[in-house]
């Protein structure tokens, strides 16, 4: 008891003291704090004074140097000022001199224009003097003249129309006769000159190429060892025959003609095909469909072959290098191609040697003359599966194996479809045409021969006078009658120049047409 006693009042004794030792802390802290602050405050006060001192020393220092800058600024502008008035100054004054002079050439200006103007007036007034006399004297002219007409239609008996009737025609006449004289002139030396020429050319490039014709037809006729083998072609009941016939497009004709069977086609692929085949069962003995069947495909296979043999040749003998073999290929096939019954291989050849002569005597490159030759008539190797002109064939084939241009330009010009732009097209033209006119080279069908015989009469009969016409030499001359009191003599040179020059727009042909105007005079009188 007495020890809780005791604990109790060492507890009371010991918050007193905390109690205390809290309270004095207090008062300790709150005595600090409100001291510092009053510290603080004297520190602070005592630094804005000293910054407030400090701002009004710099404020007085730039007032101070504002001032100065003010002044230097003044003094500067001020100097500036006197310079840019005796610049202005200065200006002012030049401009003043050069208006001073510009006024002094202004008045001089003015002086002399008033003395060209007082010049002007003068003449001006001598001109209406002189215009008033001449048109005096004109009046007198005329009335002269007016007086000197008449006299001279009292005297010969005309007008003045008339007159001028009569001398527009005497002119008129003698201009056409100058002109007849002119064009018969020029036309003969051009004819002589260009002749002689041409017959050189020509005469030596057939000379050098001297090739012959033969006409190819649309059938041939195979020989056969004996009659007993036509009936073995023909077969039981006919199958034999059937079976070729099928197989190779073409027309077997056995007739009564000993040891002989004829093809006819108008292909000549097809015929060569068919020849070689019957050829070849006729030596083996062995004639069934089967058998036929086989040996047309071989012979087909043959014909190729030779194509392409063909080719190589002409290529050789045209002395062309160079050709894509394609092409080559293609060449081959003219010797199956016919044009008027010409072979057109054979004509492509003749026309690569006379295009090559012609091009040598004239100093140009041969062989490209010969290479145009060659190809001229490409277009014709392909079938009529192809569509367009064998002109038109032939520039597209030409163009597909990259052919030279010139030898483009040739094929396309060969048969006038446009006009020649270079010499070689020109040499192909000609040499086509001496190959194509060649006696015997070609033959044409009656029809179209008798449409170009009209044609050409036709034409003659257009032109006034003209009494009537003769087409002959199979169209080469023409001989035209004229009325002899409707043409005279001068007009039948510029008629015939006219004539040559419609037929050469109108009409195409091998060779040249000959143009002979024949013109009759007749006197008729009657004894009584």
């Amino acid at each position: 008891m007495v020890s809780v006693v005791n604990f109790l009042s060492i507890s009371v004794v010991i918050l007193l003291i905390v109690i205390c030792v809290v309270v004095f802390g207090f008062f300790i802290a709150f005595f600090s704090f409100k001291f510092g602050i009053t510290y603080r405050k004297r520190i602070a006060e005592g630094e804005i004074g000293s910054a407030e001192e400090h701002a009004k020393k710099i404020v007085e220092d730039a007032k101070n140097d504002a001032q100065t800058k003010v002044k230097q600024a003044i003094v500067e502008a001020k100097d500036e000022i006197h310079v840019l008035r005796e610049e202005a100054e200065k200006e002012i004054k030049q401009r003043r001199e050069e208006l001073g002079a510009q006024e002094k050439r202004i008045v001089q200006k003015e002086e002399t224009l008033e003395r060209k103007l007082e010049q002007c007036e003068k003449k001006e007034e001598n001109l209406l003097l002189k215009t008033s006399q001449a048109d005096k004297m004109l009046e007198e002219a005329e009335l002269i003249k007016t007086n000197q007409l008449n006299m001279l239609e009292k005297i010969s008996g005309m007008t003045k129309e008339q007159a001028c009737s009569h001398l527009l025609y005497t002119f008129e006449n003698e201009l056409n006769h100058e002109k007849a004289l002119k064009i018969k002139v020029c036309d003969q030396n051009i004819k002589d000159e260009v002749e002689k020429k041409a017959k050189n050319l020509i005469g030596l490039a057939i000379a050098k190429y001297a090739g012959s014709y033969v006409n190819d037809i649309s059938v041939c006729v195979v020989p056969i060892r004996s009659d007993e083998m036509k009936g073995r072609i023909i077969g039981r009941e006919g199958r034999n025959i059937k079976s070729f016939e099928n197989l190779t497009g073409v027309d077997i004709i056995i007739d009564d003609t000993p040891e002989a069977i004829t093809l006819s086609c108008f292909d000549p692929v097809r015929r060569e095909v068919a020849k070689i085949a019957l050829n070849r069962l006729m030596d083996d003995g062995r004639i069934h469909p089967v058998k036929i069947e086989e040996a047309v495909e071989k012979a087909k296979a043959e014909v190729e072959q030779m194509i392409k043999s063909e080719g190589e040749r002409a290529v050789m003998e045209a002395n062309v290098q160079g050709i894509n073999p394609d092409l080559v290929s293609i060449i081959g096939r003219l010797k199956f191609r016919t044009s008027y019954g010409q072979n057109v291989l054979n004509h492509s050849l003749e026309v690569a040697a006379i295009a090559g002569v012609i091009a040598s005597e004239l100093n140009l490159d041969p062989s490209l003359a010969r290479r145009a030759g060659l190809l001229h008539d490409i277009g014709k190797a392909l079938s009529h599966e192809v569509e367009g002109s064998h002109v038109q064939i032939g520039v597209e084939i030409a163009k597909k194996y990259k052919e030279n241009l010139d030898v483009v330009h040739a094929i396309e010009a060969h048969h006038g479809d446009v006009e020649p732009q270079n010499t070689i097209a020109c040499i192909v033209q000609a040499a086509d045409a001496i190959s194509a006119a060649r006696p015997g080279a070609r033959s044409e069908n009656l029809e179209s021969y008798i449409k170009r015989l009209e044609k050409l009469e036709e034409i003659a009969n257009s032109y006034e006078g003209v009494e009537s016409s003769y087409a002959l030499q199979a169209g080469r001359e023409i001989r035209i009658m004229v009325k002899p009191n409707v043409v005279g003599d001068d007009e039948m040179v510029i008629l015939a120049h006219e004539v040559v020059k419609k037929i050469e727009d109108s009409l195409s042909y091998p060779g040249q047409i000959k143009v002979n105007i024949i013109r009759e005079s007749r006197v008729e009188d009657f004894a009584k």
